[in-house]
Protein backbone atom coordinates (compact mmCIF):
# COMPACT_ATOMS: atom_id res chain seq x y z
CA UNK A 1 0.00 0.00 0.00
CA UNK A 2 1.36 3.41 -1.36
CA UNK A 3 2.15 5.45 1.84
CA UNK A 4 1.00 8.85 2.76
CA UNK A 5 2.77 9.97 6.24
CA UNK A 6 3.86 13.42 5.77
CA UNK A 7 7.68 12.54 5.84
CA UNK A 8 7.10 10.15 3.13
CA UNK A 9 5.16 12.44 1.23
CA UNK A 10 8.04 15.31 2.29
CA UNK A 11 11.01 13.03 1.03
CA UNK A 12 9.25 12.24 -1.73
CA UNK A 13 8.43 16.22 -3.23
CA UNK A 14 11.69 16.19 -2.55
CA UNK A 15 13.12 14.19 -5.35
CA UNK A 16 10.86 15.09 -7.49
CA UNK A 17 11.90 18.97 -7.25
CA UNK A 18 9.10 20.35 -4.84
CA UNK A 19 11.03 21.96 -1.32
CA UNK A 20 9.48 19.53 1.43
CA UNK A 21 9.76 22.95 3.57
CA UNK A 22 7.19 24.56 0.85
CA UNK A 23 4.68 23.12 3.14
CA UNK A 24 5.51 25.73 5.32
CA UNK A 25 6.81 28.37 3.29
CA UNK A 26 6.48 28.26 -1.02
CA UNK A 27 10.15 29.91 -0.68
CA UNK A 28 11.90 27.05 -2.63
CA UNK A 29 10.68 27.34 -6.42
CA UNK A 30 11.95 24.10 -8.00
CA UNK A 31 9.58 24.96 -11.20
CA UNK A 32 10.79 24.69 -14.91
CA UNK A 33 10.00 27.49 -17.09
CA UNK A 34 8.88 26.36 -20.27
CA UNK A 35 11.13 27.14 -23.46
CA UNK A 36 9.49 29.81 -25.21
CA UNK A 37 7.19 31.19 -22.50
CA UNK A 38 7.43 34.78 -21.43
CA UNK A 39 7.00 35.43 -17.29
CA UNK A 40 3.48 36.63 -16.39
CA UNK A 41 2.17 38.45 -13.62
CA UNK A 42 0.70 35.26 -11.46
CA UNK A 43 -3.11 35.45 -11.27
CA UNK A 44 -5.27 34.22 -8.31
CA UNK A 45 -7.16 31.07 -9.27
CA UNK A 46 -10.19 29.89 -8.17
CA UNK A 47 -12.16 26.62 -8.07
CA UNK A 48 -15.40 26.08 -7.19
CA UNK A 49 -17.74 23.20 -7.85
CA UNK A 50 -21.28 22.08 -6.05
CA UNK A 51 -21.92 18.51 -5.61
CA UNK A 52 -24.79 16.90 -7.91
CA UNK A 53 -26.20 19.86 -9.25
CA UNK A 54 -27.23 18.79 -12.84
CA UNK A 55 -26.95 20.68 -16.24
CA UNK A 56 -30.30 22.18 -16.15
CA UNK A 57 -30.23 23.03 -12.49
CA UNK A 58 -29.41 26.70 -13.48
CA UNK A 59 -31.38 30.13 -14.17
CA UNK A 60 -29.03 30.74 -16.76
CA UNK A 61 -29.41 26.96 -18.66
CA UNK A 62 -33.50 27.02 -18.70
CA UNK A 63 -34.84 25.83 -15.27
CA UNK A 64 -38.48 27.77 -15.29
CA UNK A 65 -38.61 28.13 -11.19
CA UNK A 66 -34.96 28.03 -10.04
CA UNK A 67 -32.84 31.38 -9.04
CA UNK A 68 -29.41 31.47 -9.79
CA UNK A 69 -28.66 34.82 -10.42
CA UNK A 70 -24.94 35.56 -9.51
CA UNK A 71 -24.11 32.28 -11.58
CA UNK A 72 -26.40 34.12 -14.35
CA UNK A 73 -24.57 37.25 -14.31
CA UNK A 74 -20.91 34.81 -14.71
CA UNK A 75 -22.57 33.51 -17.88
CA UNK A 76 -23.31 36.71 -18.91
CA UNK A 77 -20.00 38.18 -18.29
CA UNK A 78 -17.33 35.39 -19.19
CA UNK A 79 -17.43 31.94 -20.95
CA UNK A 80 -20.44 29.73 -20.75
CA UNK A 81 -19.22 26.29 -21.44
CA UNK A 82 -22.29 24.69 -22.83
CA UNK A 83 -19.85 21.21 -23.24
CA UNK A 84 -18.41 21.11 -19.62
CA UNK A 85 -17.60 17.57 -18.51
CA UNK A 86 -17.07 16.29 -15.09
CA UNK A 87 -14.20 14.07 -15.10
CA UNK A 88 -16.78 10.96 -13.95
CA UNK A 89 -20.29 10.92 -13.56
CA UNK A 90 -19.87 10.40 -9.23
CA UNK A 91 -17.60 12.99 -7.21
CA UNK A 92 -14.65 11.49 -6.19
CA UNK A 93 -13.13 10.86 -9.05
CA UNK A 94 -14.18 14.18 -10.63
CA UNK A 95 -12.18 15.82 -7.59
CA UNK A 96 -9.31 14.30 -8.46
CA UNK A 97 -9.50 15.17 -11.84
CA UNK A 98 -9.50 18.66 -11.43
CA UNK A 99 -6.75 19.11 -9.37
CA UNK A 100 -4.30 17.05 -10.86
CA UNK A 101 -5.35 16.69 -15.06
CA UNK A 102 -5.52 13.33 -14.90
CA UNK A 103 -8.08 11.01 -14.91
CA UNK A 104 -8.48 8.74 -11.52
CA UNK A 105 -8.01 5.61 -12.50
CA UNK A 106 -4.39 6.30 -13.00
CA UNK A 107 -4.10 6.33 -9.79
CA UNK A 108 -6.93 4.39 -8.21
CA UNK A 109 -10.05 6.54 -7.08
CA UNK A 110 -12.04 4.24 -9.21
CA UNK A 111 -15.64 5.61 -7.40
CA UNK A 112 -17.08 7.76 -4.36
CA UNK A 113 -15.28 6.69 -1.12
CA UNK A 114 -12.63 4.63 -2.96
CA UNK A 115 -8.81 5.10 -2.99
CA UNK A 116 -7.71 7.89 -1.96
CA UNK A 117 -4.97 10.82 -3.29
CA UNK A 118 -1.19 8.78 -4.16
CA UNK A 119 1.34 10.96 -2.75
CA UNK A 120 3.14 10.19 -6.16
CA UNK A 121 0.58 12.65 -7.56
CA UNK A 122 1.24 16.27 -8.27
CA UNK A 123 -1.73 18.55 -7.44
CA UNK A 124 -2.31 21.97 -8.33
CA UNK A 125 -2.13 23.43 -5.18
CA UNK A 126 1.55 21.51 -4.61
CA UNK A 127 2.94 22.59 -7.74
CA UNK A 128 1.43 26.15 -7.22
CA UNK A 129 3.89 26.79 -4.19
CA UNK A 130 6.58 26.21 -5.83
CA UNK A 131 6.13 29.20 -7.26
CA UNK A 132 4.70 31.53 -4.38
CA UNK A 133 1.25 30.95 -3.84
CA UNK A 134 -0.84 30.10 -1.19
CA UNK A 135 -3.30 27.60 -1.14
CA UNK A 136 -6.79 26.39 0.51
CA UNK A 137 -8.85 24.06 0.79
CA UNK A 138 -12.89 24.68 1.73
CA UNK A 139 -15.63 22.65 1.51
CA UNK A 140 -15.69 18.47 0.52
CA UNK A 141 -12.57 17.05 0.37
CA UNK A 142 -13.68 12.74 -0.39
CA UNK A 143 -9.63 12.36 -1.84
CA UNK A 144 -8.63 10.20 0.96
CA UNK A 145 -9.52 10.31 5.03
CA UNK A 146 -8.98 12.70 7.60
CA UNK A 147 -8.11 11.41 10.72
CA UNK A 148 -6.96 7.89 11.97
CA UNK A 149 -8.09 9.19 15.68
CA UNK A 150 -12.14 8.82 15.79
CA UNK A 151 -15.10 7.52 13.48
CA UNK A 152 -15.24 10.27 10.89
CA UNK A 153 -17.69 10.23 7.92
CA UNK A 154 -17.81 7.29 5.37
CA UNK A 155 -14.01 5.79 5.91
CA UNK A 156 -12.08 7.32 8.92
CA UNK A 157 -11.38 5.43 12.14
CA UNK A 158 -8.74 5.14 15.26
CA UNK A 159 -5.75 3.50 13.54
CA UNK A 160 -7.23 2.71 10.15
CA UNK A 161 -4.56 4.86 7.91
CA UNK A 162 -5.21 2.72 4.53
CA UNK A 163 -7.03 6.10 3.24
CA UNK A 164 -5.51 8.66 4.95
CA UNK A 165 -4.85 11.49 2.29
CA UNK A 166 -6.22 15.09 4.05
CA UNK A 167 -5.88 18.56 1.57
CA UNK A 168 -3.09 19.62 3.76
CA UNK A 169 -0.68 16.69 3.12
CA UNK A 170 -1.58 17.54 -0.50
CA UNK A 171 -0.18 20.62 -0.90
CA UNK A 172 -2.94 23.43 0.82
CA UNK A 173 -1.56 25.63 3.19
CA UNK A 174 -5.23 26.43 4.94
CA UNK A 175 -7.94 23.92 5.17
CA UNK A 176 -11.70 23.65 6.40
CA UNK A 177 -12.94 20.00 4.88
CA UNK A 178 -14.72 17.18 5.00
CA UNK A 179 -14.12 13.70 4.00
CA UNK A 180 -17.80 13.59 2.60
CA UNK A 181 -21.20 14.78 2.68
CA UNK A 182 -22.55 16.50 5.21
CA UNK A 183 -26.36 18.09 5.57
CA UNK A 184 -26.54 21.28 3.40
CA UNK A 185 -28.27 23.13 6.76
CA UNK A 186 -27.11 22.95 10.35
CA UNK A 187 -24.30 20.70 8.67
CA UNK A 188 -23.01 18.74 11.79
CA UNK A 189 -26.41 17.64 12.85
CA UNK A 190 -28.53 14.79 11.75
CA UNK A 191 -31.24 16.19 9.80
CA UNK A 192 -34.19 16.60 12.00
CA UNK A 193 -32.86 16.21 15.31
CA UNK A 194 -29.62 17.44 17.80
CA UNK A 195 -27.86 14.49 17.40
CA UNK A 196 -24.14 14.66 15.60
CA UNK A 197 -24.29 14.07 11.73
CA UNK A 198 -21.39 12.26 12.29
CA UNK A 199 -19.20 14.40 9.42
CA UNK A 200 -16.72 16.85 10.72
CA UNK A 201 -14.97 19.97 9.75
CA UNK A 202 -11.16 19.50 9.99
CA UNK A 203 -8.42 21.88 10.31
CA UNK A 204 -5.38 22.25 8.89
CA UNK A 205 -3.39 21.38 12.19
CA UNK A 206 -5.69 17.86 11.93
CA UNK A 207 -8.52 19.08 14.66
CA UNK A 208 -11.89 19.72 14.60
CA UNK A 209 -13.73 22.43 14.43
CA UNK A 210 -16.23 23.81 16.68
CA UNK A 211 -17.69 27.40 15.87
CA UNK A 212 -19.75 28.90 13.23
CA UNK A 213 -21.34 25.48 11.86
CA UNK A 214 -24.99 26.43 12.05
CA UNK A 215 -27.30 27.52 9.75
CA UNK A 216 -26.46 27.15 5.89
CA UNK A 217 -23.48 25.36 4.78
CA UNK A 218 -22.70 27.03 1.84
CA UNK A 219 -22.40 30.50 3.59
CA UNK A 220 -20.22 28.19 6.34
CA UNK A 221 -17.93 26.94 4.26
CA UNK A 222 -17.61 30.72 2.48
CA UNK A 223 -16.83 32.51 6.22
CA UNK A 224 -13.75 30.60 5.92
CA UNK A 225 -12.53 30.81 2.16
CA UNK A 226 -13.19 34.78 2.62
CA UNK A 227 -10.63 35.27 5.06
CA UNK A 228 -7.92 32.98 3.32
CA UNK A 229 -8.49 35.09 -0.11
CA UNK A 230 -8.49 38.41 2.14
CA UNK A 231 -5.35 38.00 3.73
CA UNK A 232 -3.66 36.54 0.39
CA UNK A 233 -4.75 39.78 -1.28
CA UNK A 234 -3.64 42.18 1.11
CA UNK A 235 -0.59 40.63 1.05
CA UNK A 236 -0.03 40.69 -2.09
CA UNK A 237 0.45 37.16 -2.27
CA UNK A 238 -1.33 35.00 -5.57
CA UNK A 239 -3.30 32.51 -4.05
CA UNK A 240 -5.20 29.26 -5.09
CA UNK A 241 -8.56 28.97 -3.47
CA UNK A 242 -10.58 25.69 -4.28
CA UNK A 243 -14.37 25.90 -2.57
CA UNK A 244 -16.58 23.00 -2.85
CA UNK A 245 -19.35 22.97 -1.83
CA UNK A 246 -22.20 20.63 -0.41
CA UNK A 247 -24.78 21.69 -2.42
CA UNK A 248 -27.46 20.30 -3.72
CA UNK A 249 -26.29 16.55 -2.09
CA UNK A 250 -28.46 14.68 -0.35
CA UNK A 251 -29.20 15.29 2.89
CA UNK A 252 -30.33 18.56 1.15
CA UNK A 253 -31.62 21.36 3.29
CA UNK A 254 -32.58 24.70 3.17
CA UNK A 255 -33.20 27.40 5.86
CA UNK A 256 -36.37 29.99 5.87
CA UNK A 257 -35.06 32.48 4.11
CA UNK A 258 -34.21 30.36 1.10
CA UNK A 259 -37.37 28.13 0.95
CA UNK A 260 -39.30 31.22 0.61
CA UNK A 261 -38.74 32.11 -2.91
CA UNK A 262 -40.59 28.34 -3.47
CA UNK A 263 -43.42 28.23 -1.29
CA UNK A 264 -45.49 27.18 -4.15
CA UNK A 265 -43.09 24.13 -4.89
CA UNK A 266 -43.13 20.56 -2.96
CA UNK A 267 -41.33 20.70 0.42
CA UNK A 268 -38.29 18.09 -1.16
CA UNK A 269 -38.15 21.28 -4.27
CA UNK A 270 -38.03 23.93 -1.63
CA UNK A 271 -35.29 22.60 0.31
CA UNK A 272 -33.62 21.35 -2.73
CA UNK A 273 -33.86 24.62 -4.93
CA UNK A 274 -33.10 27.05 -1.85
CA UNK A 275 -30.00 25.11 -1.06
CA UNK A 276 -28.39 26.01 -4.71
CA UNK A 277 -29.85 29.20 -4.29
CA UNK A 278 -27.96 29.86 -1.10
CA UNK A 279 -24.79 28.72 -2.62
CA UNK A 280 -25.65 31.00 -5.82
CA UNK A 281 -25.82 33.87 -3.13
CA UNK A 282 -22.31 32.81 -1.60
CA UNK A 283 -20.97 32.79 -4.80
CA UNK A 284 -22.04 36.55 -5.09
CA UNK A 285 -20.36 37.21 -2.13
CA UNK A 286 -17.27 35.93 -3.33
CA UNK A 287 -17.35 38.12 -6.00
CA UNK A 288 -18.60 41.15 -4.72
CA UNK A 289 -15.44 40.56 -1.91
CA UNK A 290 -12.95 40.17 -4.91
CA UNK A 291 -14.05 43.56 -6.47
CA UNK A 292 -13.48 44.95 -2.91
CA UNK A 293 -9.94 44.05 -2.71
CA UNK A 294 -9.26 44.72 -6.18
CA UNK A 295 -8.41 41.53 -7.77
CA UNK A 296 -11.27 40.28 -9.43
CA UNK A 297 -9.80 41.65 -12.69
CA UNK A 298 -6.71 39.36 -12.37
CA UNK A 299 -8.35 35.67 -11.00
CA UNK A 300 -8.76 33.49 -13.01
CA UNK A 301 -12.68 32.26 -11.59
CA UNK A 302 -14.32 28.61 -12.42
CA UNK A 303 -17.85 27.12 -11.72
CA UNK A 304 -18.80 23.64 -11.86
CA UNK A 305 -20.64 20.85 -10.86
CA UNK A 306 -18.71 17.44 -9.95
CA UNK A 307 -21.56 15.15 -11.74
CA UNK A 308 -25.20 15.18 -12.94
CA UNK A 309 -28.03 15.13 -10.36
CA UNK A 310 -29.25 12.35 -8.08
CA UNK A 311 -32.41 10.39 -8.25
CA UNK A 312 -34.71 9.46 -10.47
CA UNK A 313 -35.63 11.90 -13.45
CA UNK A 314 -39.12 12.87 -12.51
CA UNK A 315 -38.81 12.28 -9.48
CA UNK A 316 -35.91 13.40 -7.66
CA UNK A 317 -35.83 17.73 -8.02
CA UNK A 318 -32.63 17.99 -9.63
CA UNK A 319 -32.82 18.27 -13.61
CA UNK A 320 -30.51 17.34 -16.29
CA UNK A 321 -32.57 19.43 -18.90
CA UNK A 322 -33.18 17.93 -22.15
CA UNK A 323 -29.57 15.36 -21.41
CA UNK A 324 -30.18 11.36 -21.16
CA UNK A 325 -29.27 10.03 -18.04
CA UNK A 326 -28.16 11.21 -14.26
CA UNK A 327 -25.59 10.92 -11.45
CA UNK A 328 -23.70 7.05 -11.80
CA UNK A 329 -24.50 7.02 -15.95
CA UNK A 330 -21.83 8.05 -18.32
CA UNK A 331 -25.01 9.32 -20.73
CA UNK A 332 -24.73 13.03 -21.17
CA UNK A 333 -26.83 14.10 -17.90
CA UNK A 334 -24.44 12.00 -15.87
CA UNK A 335 -21.26 14.19 -17.09
CA UNK A 336 -22.11 17.10 -18.69
CA UNK A 337 -22.53 19.74 -16.24
CA UNK A 338 -22.93 23.70 -15.08
CA UNK A 339 -19.41 25.32 -16.71
CA UNK A 340 -18.44 28.62 -16.50
CA UNK A 341 -15.63 31.16 -16.36
CA UNK A 342 -14.79 34.91 -15.28
CA UNK A 343 -11.16 36.13 -16.05
CA UNK A 344 -12.02 39.64 -16.75
CA UNK A 345 -8.37 40.63 -17.34
CA UNK A 346 -8.12 38.18 -20.61
CA UNK A 347 -11.77 37.52 -21.06
CA UNK A 348 -13.19 41.11 -21.85
CA UNK A 349 -16.58 39.93 -24.04
CA UNK A 350 -18.85 37.14 -23.30
CA UNK A 351 -18.88 33.79 -25.14
CA UNK A 352 -20.94 31.01 -24.95
CA UNK A 353 -18.79 27.68 -26.01
CA UNK A 354 -19.52 24.59 -27.52
CA UNK A 355 -16.16 22.94 -27.38
CA UNK A 356 -15.94 19.64 -25.39
CA UNK A 357 -14.09 20.99 -21.95
CA UNK A 358 -13.72 19.20 -19.08
CA UNK A 359 -12.41 19.45 -15.08
CA UNK A 360 -9.13 17.43 -16.57
CA UNK A 361 -8.50 21.20 -18.23
CA UNK A 362 -7.86 22.98 -15.15
CA UNK A 363 -4.68 21.79 -14.29
CA UNK A 364 -2.81 22.20 -17.80
CA UNK A 365 -4.47 25.35 -18.52
CA UNK A 366 -3.05 27.03 -15.31
CA UNK A 367 0.34 25.46 -16.32
CA UNK A 368 0.45 26.92 -19.66
CA UNK A 369 -0.73 30.49 -18.07
CA UNK A 370 1.81 30.55 -15.75
CA UNK A 371 4.07 28.80 -18.10
CA UNK A 372 6.20 26.33 -16.06
CA UNK A 373 5.95 22.73 -15.36
CA UNK A 374 6.70 21.00 -12.05
CA UNK A 375 9.81 18.87 -12.34
CA UNK A 376 8.93 14.94 -11.68
CA UNK A 377 5.26 16.00 -12.80
CA UNK A 378 3.41 12.14 -13.68
CA UNK A 379 2.42 12.01 -17.08
CA UNK A 380 0.71 11.46 -19.22
CA UNK A 381 -2.22 14.56 -18.75
CA UNK A 382 -5.40 13.85 -19.68
CA UNK A 383 -6.17 17.29 -19.95
CA UNK A 384 -5.52 20.32 -22.25
CA UNK A 385 -4.92 23.60 -21.72
CA UNK A 386 -7.57 25.56 -22.26
CA UNK A 387 -5.45 29.33 -22.95
CA UNK A 388 -5.92 29.30 -26.89
CA UNK A 389 -9.40 28.69 -25.86
CA UNK A 390 -9.39 31.35 -23.65
CA UNK A 391 -7.97 33.69 -25.91
CA UNK A 392 -10.25 32.82 -28.51
CA UNK A 393 -7.94 30.93 -30.64
CA UNK A 394 -9.26 27.56 -30.29
CA UNK A 395 -11.97 26.09 -32.66
CA UNK A 396 -12.32 22.51 -31.50
CA UNK A 397 -10.88 20.28 -28.72
CA UNK A 398 -7.13 18.98 -29.82
CA UNK A 399 -7.87 15.56 -28.13
CA UNK A 400 -10.76 13.32 -27.01
CA UNK A 401 -11.71 13.07 -23.60
CA UNK A 402 -11.77 9.49 -22.45
CA UNK A 403 -14.65 7.75 -19.37
CA UNK A 404 -14.60 4.79 -17.32
CA UNK A 405 -16.90 4.57 -14.29
CA UNK A 406 -18.43 0.75 -12.65
CA UNK A 407 -18.10 -0.65 -15.76
CA UNK A 408 -18.83 1.54 -17.98
CA UNK A 409 -16.77 3.70 -20.77
CA UNK A 410 -17.33 6.06 -23.04
CA UNK A 411 -14.98 8.08 -25.15
CA UNK A 412 -16.46 12.10 -26.33
CA UNK A 413 -14.66 13.93 -29.47
CA UNK A 414 -15.44 17.24 -31.19
CA UNK A 415 -18.57 15.38 -32.42
CA UNK A 416 -19.69 12.00 -31.88
CA UNK A 417 -19.10 9.77 -28.50
CA UNK A 418 -18.72 5.93 -28.06
CA UNK A 419 -20.69 4.83 -24.64
CA UNK A 420 -20.86 0.93 -23.64
CA UNK A 421 -22.19 -0.34 -20.25
CA UNK A 422 -20.21 -3.33 -20.83
CA UNK A 423 -16.96 -2.54 -20.03
CA UNK A 424 -16.35 -1.84 -24.07
CA UNK A 425 -17.95 -5.45 -25.49
CA UNK A 426 -19.87 -3.28 -27.41
CA UNK A 427 -20.79 0.13 -28.21
CA UNK A 428 -23.38 3.03 -29.52
CA UNK A 429 -22.43 5.96 -31.35
CA UNK A 430 -23.96 9.34 -30.82
CA UNK A 431 -23.89 12.62 -32.63
CA UNK A 432 -23.48 14.80 -29.74
CA UNK A 433 -24.17 17.85 -32.29
CA UNK A 434 -27.23 16.59 -34.05
CA UNK A 435 -28.84 14.32 -31.26
CA UNK A 436 -27.02 15.74 -27.43
CA UNK A 437 -30.06 13.70 -26.03
CA UNK A 438 -28.75 11.00 -27.34
CA UNK A 439 -32.31 9.12 -28.38
CA UNK A 440 -30.56 7.73 -31.75
CA UNK A 441 -27.70 4.79 -31.55
CA UNK A 442 -25.80 5.31 -35.06
CA UNK A 443 -22.91 2.39 -34.65
CA UNK A 444 -24.78 0.22 -36.96
CA UNK A 445 -24.73 3.34 -39.62
CA UNK A 446 -21.37 4.31 -38.82
CA UNK A 447 -19.38 1.47 -37.90
CA UNK A 448 -15.27 3.17 -39.54
CA UNK A 449 -16.15 6.02 -36.53
CA UNK A 450 -16.97 3.66 -33.86
CA UNK A 451 -13.71 1.52 -35.53
CA UNK A 452 -11.47 4.65 -35.00
CA UNK A 453 -12.88 5.54 -31.84
CA UNK A 454 -13.11 2.41 -30.00
CA UNK A 455 -8.77 2.17 -30.45
CA UNK A 456 -8.38 5.48 -29.23
CA UNK A 457 -10.21 4.26 -26.33
CA UNK A 458 -8.29 1.16 -25.87
CA UNK A 459 -5.16 3.00 -26.11
CA UNK A 460 -5.88 5.52 -23.38
CA UNK A 461 -7.72 2.43 -21.23
CA UNK A 462 -4.40 0.74 -21.57
CA UNK A 463 -2.23 3.90 -20.19
CA UNK A 464 -4.38 4.25 -17.70
CA UNK A 465 -3.50 0.74 -16.30
CA UNK A 466 -0.08 1.42 -16.86
CA UNK A 467 -0.35 4.51 -14.64
CA UNK A 468 -2.17 2.38 -11.41
CA UNK A 469 0.57 0.12 -12.00
CA UNK A 470 2.97 2.85 -11.50
CA UNK A 471 4.86 3.25 -14.23
CA UNK A 472 4.44 6.77 -14.39
CA UNK A 473 6.34 7.65 -11.38
CA UNK A 474 9.78 8.36 -10.89
CA UNK A 475 11.34 5.48 -8.76
CA UNK A 476 12.40 5.88 -4.92
CA UNK A 477 15.74 7.22 -4.01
Amino acid sequence: MLSTSRTTRRMFLKTIGICAASFALPSCAIAEKRAGKTPVNKPNIILCMTDDQGWGDTGYNGHPVLKTPSLDAMSREGIRFDRFYAGAPVCSPTRGSAITGRHPYRYGIFYANKGHMRKEEVTLAEALKTVGYTTGHFGKWHLGTLTTEIKDSNRGAPGKAQDYSPPWQNGFDECFSTEAKVPTYDPMKAPGSDEPYGTYYWKTDGTRETENLEGDDSRIIMDRAIPFIDNAARSKQPFLAVIWFHAPHLPVLAGPEHRKPYADQPESKQHYYGAITAMDEQVGRLRKELKTLGVADDTLLWFCSDNGPEGKSGKAPGSAGHLRGRKRSLFEGGVRVPGLFVWPAKVKKPRVVDIPCSTLDYFPTVMEILGFRVKGQPEPIDGVSLLPLIEGKMKQRPTPIGFESAGQVALIDNRYKIHSANRGKSFRLYDLIEDPAETTDLAAAKPDIVSAMKQTLLKWRASCKNSLDGKDYMPAP
